[in-house]
């Protein structure tokens, strides 16, 4: 599937931890720095029809092509959103032209609450199941390969552990692996080794494989790093360790001394030292 816009599409917000990956969830730590509690589940107001939105001329303000990643502040499948999702299933069925990516980590809801004309799946819609260690990966994978779709994708975020997917890659499903690194407000480390095994067995089972991120802490012969988020995409790029690698020779933008997240200083929250 080739994708000429990737965008985020978040109809409802807020979630519930869910598992051992969700003790430094990004979307917390994001919702505290404006005072706001993260387990709040609402309806968003003015993004919630974000697919069929029009331009004041009558065209989609959502061009054909576009990946749409669905609910990346929530969980698709969450249970209070349940009495929401038959509208959303809707305007993923009205925009046939859009691809949405539906992630999540509640793997044993997602058969009981696909739409009625589902069949074996839509050509519109990858369900990509999140897990972060190997005992996740044994309860969640088996529900990802055991549900009708066209698109099938697993993600280990945070990675926790050393996780052998063989078996379910060598089913001939699951059409990409990605990986990140715990980052925000989290220390645990993602080790050199983990991910250079998800390479291999994906290379073995010629399986795409992202890695996406280091996370604050890398480990790699015996060295920890603590890397800025501001280059752990660009660090995990230039490793060589996705499949296919891609280019490698990323540049190093320079960033804010202090923060590191911003391209300047300029007295952001987040380090409050630039000026």
């Amino acid at each position: 599937m080739e994708q000429e816009a990737f965008l985020t599409w978040n109809p409802w917000h807020g979630c519930r931890k869910y598992s051992e990956g969700c003790a430094h969830c990004y979307m917390y730590y994001l919702d505290a720095q404006r005072d706001r509690d993260g387990s709040e589940i609402y309806r968003t107001k003015t993004n919630f029809n974000l697919p069929v939105k029009k331009t004041r001329q009558g065209a989609y303000k959502i061009p054909s092509g576009t990946m749409l990643h669905v609910c990346m502040t929530s969980d698709f499948f969450l249970q209070e959103a349940d009495d929401w999702r038959e509208e959303v299933w809707d305007m993923i069925r009205c925009r046939r032209d859009v691809h949405f990516w539906i992630q999540t980590k509640r793997a044993e809801r997602m058969a009981d609450h696909l739409p009625e004309d589902w069949g074996d799946g839509w050509e519109n819609v990858t369900l990509c199941v999140t897990t972060e260690n190997q005992k996740c990966a044994e309860e969640r994978l088996p529900l990802l390969l055991a549900v009708p779709a066209k698109h099938k994708a697993f993600m280990i975020a945070p990675i926790l552990s050393e996780v052998h997917a063989e078996k379910y890659l060598a089913a001939g499903q699951v059409e990409q692996v990605l990986c990140d690194g715990e980052n925000y407000d989290g220390n645990r480390p993602c080790r050199y080794e983990w991910i250079r095994s998800l390479h291999d067995q994906c290379r073995n089972a010629d399986v795409p494989f992202r890695f996406l991120g280091t996370g604050n802490y890398f480990c790699k012969d015996g060295k920890v790093y603590c890397i800025p988020k501001a280059y752990q995409r660009v660090q995990a790029q230039r490793s060589g360790l996705s499949y296919p690698a891609g280019d490698t020779r990323v540049p190093m933008q320079p960033r804010c001394q202090n923060c590191k997240r911003k391209h300047s200083c300029n007295g952001c929250r987040w380090c409050g030292k630039c000026h």
